[in-house]
């Protein structure tokens, strides 16, 4: 085996004693100290907040307040939760939208777009998208006599555009890759074709600067149970840059997006501003659980967190080429740390079964098709000591 220039644990303890964040990770419940938990890029931790806020909402909220908590307070969740995930992803108030899971938030602002596509026949993605993002396309596709230019990756949007494009369809950050997209240049090239771009923030959000105003953009969506740390199957958020919302109109018209609800009026006419973009009732016990993790993100600063997940990930990379690449593995991620989002991917034939290997061992990590294991990072809660051991579990299991 050879030497490791990145030092052995004492040296990732080193590394954690020094870090501003460190703090955080004691902000969340971690039942077993022994588990390393390298797959916060699917479910983020819990935070000790969220058991408090949860329980103020059930016991307070339900139990005292019972249907009076809808005008007190609930009523205002998804603009008020929204707000505070705008301050994190680079929007102004009354722009973004906690509402529905990412796959119906998608299929809303997809839908809208095609809708004021004026004749334009083409929606592009990428093959590697996530696959709800596929699936949502390729059925509005059919739905509509469409086609889909397919890509391979970011680098050749500027060549898939044209006048026949209506949208495109990207992820600020690569689920599998994590290679992050130039979210402003993609957005001015769809722009100067006269189409559309919305883009998913599902593993950037919390994590990373994304910029939406400042780069002009369209369209977003992005879920909250990983960076934001808001729980399983949390309510995933929606945005619609200003000027589009009255340009645009959202496809499932239910009574919460309706002006004047409480009025039970025939016929629909949507409310104002971002809100018409609900549809049914919201989950106000799973919004309390957005706003708590939200709350905790805005706390550290997204800069702070993105800066530690870069140097984070530069470990894990160091890692990977002292001690993985001996053992026939390739990294699956960029190098350069800002080509590169929270998680990295190292990869190998038989990754699948070492991803369960691993598990038994105690390290939770994922696979993904067809090589790859995800050695995700949530700046928050993931230690350097937590990285290191993961690695040493991976070198003894593949070695």
């Amino acid at each position: 085996m050879l030497a490791s220039m990145s030092g052995g644990r004492d040296e990732a303890l080193e590394r954690d004693r020094a870090d501003p964040l460190a703090s955080f990770r004691d902000r969340f419940v971690i039942a077993d100290p022994g588990l390393v938990y390298l797959d916060a890029n699917s479910l983020g931790r819990l935070p000790r907040s969220t058991q408090e806020r949860l329980q103020d909402a059930v016991a307070h909220g339900w139990g005292e307040r019972l249907i009076r908590g809808w005008f007190e307070e609930w009523l205002e969740l998804p603009t008020s939760v929204g707000d505070l995930i705008g301050s994190l992803v680079g929007a102004a108030a009354g722009q973004v939208l906690v509402a529905d899971s990412t796959t119906v938030c998608l299929y809303k602002l997809a839908s809208a777009a095609l809708d004021r596509a004026g004749g334009r026949t083409e929606i592009v993605i990428a093959r590697d998208e996530f696959p709800t993002d596929r699936y949502v396309l390729e059925g509005l596709a059919e739905a509509r006599g469409l086609g889909l230019r397919w890509i391979e990756s970011a680098d050749e949007v500027v060549s898939a555009l044209g006048p026949k494009t209506a949208l495109v369809v990207l992820s600020h950050v690569n689920y599998r890759s994590a290679v992050v997209a130039p979210l402003d240049e993609i957005t001015a090239l769809a722009h100067d074709a006269g189409a559309l771009v919305l883009w998913d923030l599902c593993h950037s959000a919390g994590v990373l600067p994304v910029g939406l105003d400042a780069a002009g953009a369209d369209l977003a969506v992005g879920c909250t149970y990983k960076y934001l740390n808001a729980g399983p199957g949390a309510p995933a958020f929606l945005y619609v840059r200003r000027d589009l919302q009255d340009e645009l109109r959202q496809p499932i018209w239910g009574w919460f997006g309706r002006r004047e609800q409480f009025r039970m009026s025939h016929g629909y006419e949507p409310a104002n501003g971002i809100s018409a973009w609900l549809s049914g009732t919201p989950n106000v016990l799973a919004l309390k659980a957005v706003e708590a993790g939200a709350e905790l993100v805005a706390e550290a600063g997204v800069e702070a967190i993105a800066a530690k997940a870069r140097a984070l990930t530069d470990y894990i990379v160091e890692l990977h080429d002292e001690r993985l690449a001996p053992l026939d593995f390739t990294l699956g991620s960029p190098r350069e740390a800002e080509r590169r989002g929270a998680h990295v991917s190292v990869c190998r034939d038989d990754a699948e079964a070492l991803c369960h290997a691993l598990a038994e061992r105690g390290v939770i990590t994922d696979f993904r098709m067809p090589n790859a294991i995800r050695l995700g990072c949530a700046p928050l809660s993931t230690s350097y000591a937590e990285a290191r051991d993961g690695v040493d579990r991976l070198v003894e299991l593949a070695g």
